[in-house]
């Protein structure tokens, strides 16, 4: 006779006694295995199944067969960051005093005339030949550009000339060459004007003398 009790489950299994049970000693009774539930070879039941890796108890893994051990690796050291830091502050350094020194190229002070003189051969030049007149500009190692003009004393004017001066040198040199001809003495001067970066002007008298 069915029990009317028993719970409409699918784990629910029924065992079937025989009369001997009556009056044999009792034994265990039998157990209804579910074959959709994955086992090891002893028996236990997973606590849970990941593809086809079982685990059993907390935190436990059971290793398939084959599997390598898992082999710990060492940490890389940490980087030295004082030494970056160091190459990186040179670095820096170098790039600034660079970079000072171009902007002090550019922008820094402009050319500066800080004398002027014109000198030339005191006896004065042969007969027929030239004068060469010097002119001797002092700046102050500045880049930049001369602007001048030659003054004789015989009413001559020259067209504006231009002289460049590069950085670091503190020293110009102009030249006039002044031709004589013929015989008899006359006395001359050469004036040099100079228009920029200031308005300065410097001169020197000679003498021309040919008797021959």
């Amino acid at each position: 006779m069915s029990d009317s009790r028993a719970p409409e489950d699918d784990d629910y299994s029924a065992t079937v006694l025989g009369s001997h049970w009556i009056s044999g000693p009792p034994e265990q009774p039998a157990q209804t295995k579910r074959f959709d539930t994955p086992q090891d070879a002893s028996g236990a039941v997973p606590d849970r199944v990941e593809g086809s890796l079982l685990r059993f108890g907390p935190g436990v893994t059971a290793r398939p067969p084959g599997t390598p051990f898992p082999v710990a690796v060492a940490p890389a050291p940490p980087r030295r960051r004082g030494a970056a830091l160091r190459r990186y502050a040179l670095a820096a350094v170098v790039l600034a005093a660079v970079l000072a020194y171009l902007g002090w190229q550019r922008l820094g002070p402009a050319l500066a005339v800080t004398a002027v003189s014109v000198s030339t051969d005191p006896k004065g030049p042969a007969c027929d030949s030239a004068a060469d007149v010097v002119a001797l500009v002092r700046t102050n190692g500045r880049p930049g550009t001369l602007r001048y003009r030659w003054v004789r004393s015989d009413g001559t004017r020259s067209d504006p000339l231009t002289e460049r001066v590069p950085s670091g040198r503190k020293e110009a040199t102009l030249h006039l060459l002044w031709t004589f001809q013929g015989k008899g003495t006359y006395p001359a001067e050469a004036e040099l004007e100079l228009i920029s970066p200031v308005h300065r002007t410097a001169a020197v008298g000679f003498t021309y003398g040919c008797r021959a």
